[in-house]
């Protein structure tokens, strides 16, 4: 295989890889694929800073080879042990037999769990700084960010911080800086990688991006594992603004609706929800779960105040793709403060109950439910815009 590393600083290379392929990411649509960046310091000493998802070590030594022989390889940094970061680190080590492996102390426990290593892991701890022959990293625990032994490592001498899965989004591509695409574009694979993933840690956001803040460390690029590097430090202070936005909850007069049907009476419920609500001034997305993937939904609500869910009865339950969409949300913890619940029946009708006892669990004040007998009603139409009026009142109430 006949790859070349990228050059990002004096002493940084680019030697990861690109997935065109993966479409799923543990419940994640990933429709733009992803990259599993890996990184190369070449100095006195060469130290690899996290490798490939398996499956793709060929593409990392042939990069690697292309600026070094693998061989002269002296040590492994691991910022975060998930085997899309790691899966390939018990191959290197057979084949290059580093000196040593760095990792955090949570990262050494992980690592030795999932892999057979032919040299010991040894632990770092937190704001450490080792001389990697003549360059000096220093690493910053960041734990639950999304892993427990996640953690950034900053190379002083470069003034770059390796950021793990911080600040990363999938995409596949082969740019590899952050210039060579549009901000909005950026932004919108950033906050759909943070609402699928990072959302259940925002609490640990704050806190880890805080604690960041307070180091002022001087940085010319962030070099995450996933998509492109940052080198516009303008942008990026943009993308840690955007973390605190979302960490925080900044919500806005935003409802989503998610609904699935069988003969149409549940999305006709939709439909007037929806035009209430447009009415009254909220910005309204719609999801049909039978179309829709649960991830499209995840980031939709990443802003959203409020969350109304709609289901036909089938066999006594939820319709399967409304029970799958709201178990994901659920483990999301977005914490949306308004909730409603619909949805049609033929002779049983446990879907709307149904509907709001997951919506209370998940954190929700569910403010109204309407079930419709077979087809909706004028009367039932009647109740679904009073549904949707009640949801307003209730958004308005929260944020004044």
């Amino acid at each position: 295989m006949d790859l070349k590393a990228v050059k990002v600083s004096e002493h940084v290379y680019w030697v990861g890889a690109v997935d065109w392929n993966v479409r799923n990411f543990h419940g994640y649509t990933t429709s733009q694929g992803t990259t599993y960046n890996a990184y190369l310091i070449v100095a006195d000493k060469i130290t690899l800073v996290d490798t490939v998802k398996h499956g793709f070590e060929e593409e990392l030594l042939a990069r690697v080879s292309s600026v070094v022989d693998p061989s002269k390889i002296d040590y492994f940094v691991s910022n975060h042990a998930e085997p899309d970061h790691s899966g390939s680190i018990s191959f290197m080590a057979e084949k290059i037999k580093p000196k040593k492996i760095f990792a955090s102390k949570m990262g050494k426990k992980t690592l030795e769990a999932y892999f057979d290593f032919p040299v010991e892991i040894t632990s770092v701890n937190n704001l450490e700084i080792i001389d990697f022959g003549g360059v000096h990293l220093k690493f910053i625990e960041t734990r639950m960010l999304h892993w427990p032994d996640s953690m950034f490592s900053y190379l002083e001498e470069d003034k770059i911080l390796f950021s793990q899965d911080a600040f990363g989004m999938h995409l596949a591509c082969a740019e590899r800086f952050d210039d060579q695409f549009t901000w909005p574009f950026l932004a919108k694979l950033a906050s759909d990688y943070y609402a699928n993933i990072i959302t259940p840690y925002s609490q640990n956001v704050q806190k880890i991006i805080s604690a960041f803040k307070e180091m002022k460390l001087e940085l010319n690029m962030v070099l995450p594992d996933h998509g492109p590097i940052w080198r516009d430090m303008e942008r990026f202070g943009k993308m840690i603004d955007l973390y605190m936005n979302w960490a925080d909850r900044k919500m806005k007069k935003k409802a989503v609706i998610v609904f699935a049907t069988m003969w149409h009476s549940t999305e006709i419920m939709s439909k007037t929800i929806e035009d209430e609500l447009s009415q009254r001034g909220f910005e309204v997305i719609t999801f049909n779960t039978e179309i829709a993937g649960r991830s499209d939904i995840a980031s939709e609500m990443i802003d959203a105040s409020a969350l109304i869910v709609g289901s036909p009865t089938l066999n006594n339950n939820l319709f399967p793709s409304i029970s799958d969409a709201l178990i994901y949300l659920k483990g999301l913890k977005f914490k949306t403060p308004v909730a409603a619940a619909f949805g049609s029946y033929g002779w049983s009708g446990e879907s709307v109950p149904q509907i709001a006892e997951m919506l209370k669990s998940s954190g929700c004040d569910v403010v109204e439910t309407v079930g419709a007998k077979y087809k909706p009603t004028v009367e039932i139409l009647h109740d679904c815009r009073v549904l949707a009026e009640k949801v307003a009142d209730a958004v308005d109430n929260y944020f004044n």
